[in-house]
């Protein structure tokens, strides 16, 4: 999978490739919540070069300015167009921060980088992030919200996270909120079994745009559900027109399909919608993406797999999951952990097929982190 990977000690860097893999902001991102929470420095290189224009986005320097602010961090590098980025974290301490992309970016990726810091801060961490709610290339916030917190409290921390106003390209503007308390330690999960769908549910919404368009989104996700013999518990309706103080400063709309796996488990699916797509392309998408996931038998689908690794990583104990594919996104954040803590991922299984992946976490804890630099293999 990665390379043999230097374990981080006092006195060490961590030398991380940013051209591993897929070479997007992914290693980046769970490089930066490493050095962050270990309280080891470390350098990228090579970050996004494999993408086009290369280096820093806004958004990736948006979340690298955050960690750097939670951490008390001296960093290198953090120019748009970088393609290179020191970084020598300090103690956390959390409190509360209010962030803006600038742009349509996305929260969600930006949520990703900082949730692993505010675990394991001195203190309740409270985040405002401006940017763009749902991104057709990041999960939508209606994803966190309705799988990977449930998932991320199986682990043992309650994330909240609150949107104020959604936000779709070209304006952005959208805001979210997220607050969560430190843990001391990770519970490790184990998400390996896939016995049946017990219901499937969702939501659909709509800014500046007419009503009928979430009508026939739903319309169209029953139809479809229907057909394949799901029990279908409901997909809430969200429209907001101009009138209403949040609503989006750009129109938009999509659905997030949701299916409750037993013995436990969720899955998500979603479509967003764009120029010249109809309302029931957009349901029909994001219901056969559903039904695409449900018929490989996994009970994790491969979005949340690649934010899981991270705390499995972590984790106090053993830890294995079962994807619906193994991606590049993936390996990407395997080979960062692994970079860290040495070989603690085994992977069973093949690119773009269903994976099985076991960790043996670290351990990590609250109170090692309160030793900047500490030994952890």
């Amino acid at each position: 999978m990665a390379e043999e990977a230097e374990r981080g000690e006092i006195g060490l860097t961590v030398e991380v490739d940013g051209a591993f893999g897929e070479g997007g902001g992914q290693i980046l991102r769970v490089s930066l919540a490493l050095s962050a929470v270990t309280g080891i420095p470390v350098h990228i290189r090579n970050i996004r070069v494999k993408r086009s224009p290369p280096g820093l986005r806004a958004q990736h320097r948006t979340a690298a300015e955050a960690v750097v602010r939670l951490s008390n961090a001296a960093v290198v590098g953090l120019e748009l167009g970088s393609t290179e980025v020191e970084f020598t974290p300090g103690e956390q301490r959390g409190g509360r921060l209010v962030l803006d992309t600038g742009t349509a970016g996305s929260t969600t990726l930006i949520l990703q980088c900082l949730l692993p810091t505010m675990l394991f801060s001195e203190g309740r961490t409270e985040v405002e992030v401006k940017g763009g709610t749902n991104n057709p290339l990041a999960p939508p916030i209606d994803y966190v919200q309705r799988v990977l917190i449930p998932v991320y409290s199986m682990m043992g921390f309650e994330v909240e996270v609150e949107v104020v106003r959604r936000g779709f390209y070209p304006r952005g503007g959208g805001i979210v909120r997220a607050r969560l308390d430190p843990v001391e330690a990770i519970r490790p999960i184990e998400l390996e079994e896939f016995g049946k769908v017990a219901d499937v549910s969702g939501v659909a919404f709509s800014s500046r745009l007419p009503a009928h368009i979430v009508s026939r989104m739903v319309r169209t996700v029953r139809d479809v559900f229907q057909g394949a013999r799901l029990v279908d518990k409901g997909v809430c309706t969200e429209v907001v027109d101009y009138r209403d103080p949040g609503c989006a400063l750009s129109p938009g709309c999509g659905i997030v399909l949701t299916a409750a796996v037993l013995p436990k488990g969720v899955l998500g699916a979603d479509s967003l919608g764009e120029v010249g797509k109809s309302a029931e392309r957009v349901g029909v998408e994001a219901a056969e993406a559903l039904l695409r996931l449900i018929s490989q038998g996994a009970p994790v689908d491969c979005h949340l797999g690649d934010q899981l690794i991270i705390y499995m990583a972590l984790a106090k104990g053993s830890s294995v999951i079962r994807v619906s594919e193994l991606t590049p996104h993936i390996e990407s954040c395997i080979y960062a952990c692994e970079r860290f803590f040495g070989r603690i991922f085994r992977v069973s299984g093949d690119l773009g097929k269903p994976t099985t992946i076991s960790c043996k976490g670290v351990g990590f804890t609250g109170s090692q982190r309160r030793v900047t630099g500490v030994r952890l293999l």
